[in-house]
């Protein structure tokens, strides 16, 4: 008689030979997930039963592997989208035009981080140190600036002759080099703006640029009214055709003071209709430009742009 706890022999299952061991179906799925080759997927669960803590947690694990990934790439993106031409740096510094950055960096006017750099196309890094002359530029803050320039002021950063500039009225206004936006002449006053944004610098300076202009011009005599209609119809210079826009007696009783709007931006244009029919102009003032006028800004004085009027520069936003 067996022992009580121990099985007899008897008991136990008789298994034919060369016959295969049957198996539970949970000793198969045990056996299974045992040798199951690397990549497969799990068994169907046909209990029902959730997945387990640790199955969880390389869920997760997996995920946020996924997630790094994917910052890292998208880190490596971005920070290759920080690169940025160099005449596009130059320009964004406002020392000038890309077009005339590329001037500087073909003539050898241009380091990049100690290195003289001729090749046009090159790209750097916001951080990269950029000199010109020597003197280390970089991306500034933009600073917008409206001169009411007077008479005897050269429009330029530097004069060989040393005649007084434009500079000498606003280089202590910001820490940023500003510089003016086109040219007046010695004796022209008025409407001046400068800035350090180089990209809008190009755009109000370029000949595709085609925005009015309004000045008051005082002629040596008065401008007789079958000439001012000629002057309406327009009229051809020693440098091609020009299409004044509008033009009017400033003061019925002056017939010596006249208002004039164009948008041509040759050198001497006004003085040259003038002169063209016979008249000395003898003082001229630009009164609008870029849609900015010199209201309440006494001669000589500045005043920096308002926000609504930097956006108005930008979006072109006015006539």
């Amino acid at each position: 008689m067996a022992s009580p706890g121990k099985k007899s022999n008897k008991d136990k299952p008789v298994r034919a030979k060369g016959a295969s061991k049957k198996t539970s179906g949970r000793d198969r799925n045990e056996h299974k997930k045992t040798h199951a080759a690397p990549g497969n997927k799990r068994p169907h669960n046909n209990a029902g039963k959730k997945p387990t803590a640790s199955r969880a947690s390389n869920s997760q694990s997996a995920s946020n592997g996924k997630q790094q990934n994917s910052a890292r790439s998208r880190g490596k993106k971005s920070t290759k989208d920080e690169l940025i031409r160099l005449n596009k740096f130059i320009a964004h510094a406002g020392v000038c035009s890309r077009r005339e950055a590329d001037t500087l960096i073909k003539t050898g006017l241009i380091q990049v981080n100690g290195k003289l750099v001729t090749e046009l196309g090159t790209k750097v890094h916001p951080d990269d140190e950029v000199k010109y002359h020597g003197e280390q530029i970089g991306n500034e803050r933009k600073v917008y600036l409206l001169l009411n320039k007077p008479k005897d002021y050269v429009t330029t950063v530097d004069d060989p002759h040393a005649r007084k500039t434009v500079m000498n009225l606003v280089g202590k206004a910001c820490k940023e080099r500003i510089y003016p936006v086109g040219r007046l002449d010695r004796n022209t006053t008025g409407v001046l703006l400068f800035t350090n944004d180089g990209d809008l610098t190009r755009r109000l300076t370029h000949p595709s640029f085609n925005k009015k202009k309004i000045y008051h011009a005082y002629l040596d005599k008065g401008l007789s009214q079958t000439d001012l209609n000629k002057i309406a119809e327009g009229l051809v210079l020693d440098d091609g055709p020009v299409t004044v826009d509008a033009i009017a007696y400033a003061h019925k009783e002056k017939k010596n003071e006249v208002g004039i709007e164009i948008h041509s931006g040759r050198n001497r244009v006004v003085r040259r209709i003038f002169e063209s029919f016979g008249y000395e102009v003898t003082k001229l003032d630009r009164v609008y430009f870029a849609g900015l006028t010199k209201k309440n800004l006494p001669r000589g004085r500045h005043r920096f742009l308002t926000d609504k009027e930097i956006k108005m520069l930008k979006t072109n936003a006015f006539e």
